[in-house]
């Protein structure tokens, strides 16, 4: 693809309790990975892992000098924090590709892990890239290449209690989207930027961003409400494929957690019940 960027790798959701998010996401049907904790960070992680992309659950195991920007959008909310681009062939193919665009990456930047696995800790490895925040407004994003990537995705992993499969769309809320234009078509090609009325849609790979202001974003999704404080811009819903809606309709009931059928199918999780983030669930 243009600028050597396959599709979404994972969105990050940063949570204030770690156990407490891993109970919540346990309820709502997903299966989590073991602890993670970054090598030289005092931040750690769960993860809802797929076949071809992922969420992860951020948060701190200890007060943490280097995490700054975890620290100051906690202060504020729990909820989506930033957006991982998948390389399509590795970071340095990608960063190559991006410079040949005009556009301004950053040196690579190696992030390792430590995973408690029950027979031992291992260390899953990472190459990360950056953008400059003008070159992908409204979106704090990042590119992540595996380097061990047989490390995170075990099968048993991938199997969740309410069927999910994987991720198709990542719903933002913008003042304007109009703005973002120029920058997007850069990046992903003038095919792949659509524009409905004030929805503006980027398609990377199989997957979907979708920018939208807050009174579009609720005619997009007619009975789900937007918190009036919700800061601008920001991450608010993500959209999942499910295997079967029933299901994961009788899973969420079983466990008592609050959803809303909506008229065109999915099932809609409340912020409240997911670390401020919105769920819309849609049978693939």
């Amino acid at each position: 693809m243009r600028g050597g960027i396959a599709g979404i790798d994972h969105v990050v959701v940063g949570v204030r309790d770690l156990e407490r998010a891993r109970m919540g996401w346990t309820r709502l049907g997903f299966t989590l990975t073991p602890r993670g904790r970054h090598l030289g960070q005092g931040t750690a992680n769960y993860c809802v892992m797929f076949a071809a992309d992922y969420l992860e659950l951020l948060g701190f195991a200890e007060p943490d000098e280097h995490a700054r920007k975890l620290e100051r959008f906690l202060a504020e909310r729990e909820g989506p924090i930033s957006v991982a681009f998948a390389p399509e062939v590795s970071v340095d193919k990608t960063a190559a590709a991006l410079a040949a665009l005009g556009l301004h990456p950053s040196e690579p930047r190696a992030l390792g892990r430590q995973l408690e696995l029950p027979e031992g800790t291992v260390v899953p490895r990472f190459s990360l890239l950056t953008l400059p925040p003008e070159e992908t407004p409204a979106l704090d994003s990042f590119i992540c290449g595996h380097l061990t990537p047989e490390l995170v995705r075990r099968p048993e992993w991938l199997m969740h209690p309410n069927g999910a499969l994987g991720l198709r769309s990542i719903y933002l809320i913008v003042a304007e989207t109009t703005p973002l234009l120029p920058a997007y078509d850069r990046l992903f090609g003038l095919h792949e930027v659509t524009t409905t009325d004030a929805v503006a849609c980027v398609r990377v790979g199989p997957h979907r961003i979708l920018f939208s202001t807050p009174d579009d974003f609720e005619t997009m999704h007619p009975g789900i409400d937007v918190d009036p404080n919700f800061p601008l811009p920001g991450i608010a819903a993500l959209e999942l494929a499910i295997g079967d809606r029933d299901r994961a309709a009788d899973h969420l009931a079983q466990w008592q957690v609050e959803f809303d059928e909506l008229p065109d199918g999915r099932l809609a999780i409340p912020a409240e019940e997911a670390n401020g983030l919105i769920l819309f669930l849609v049978e693939a």
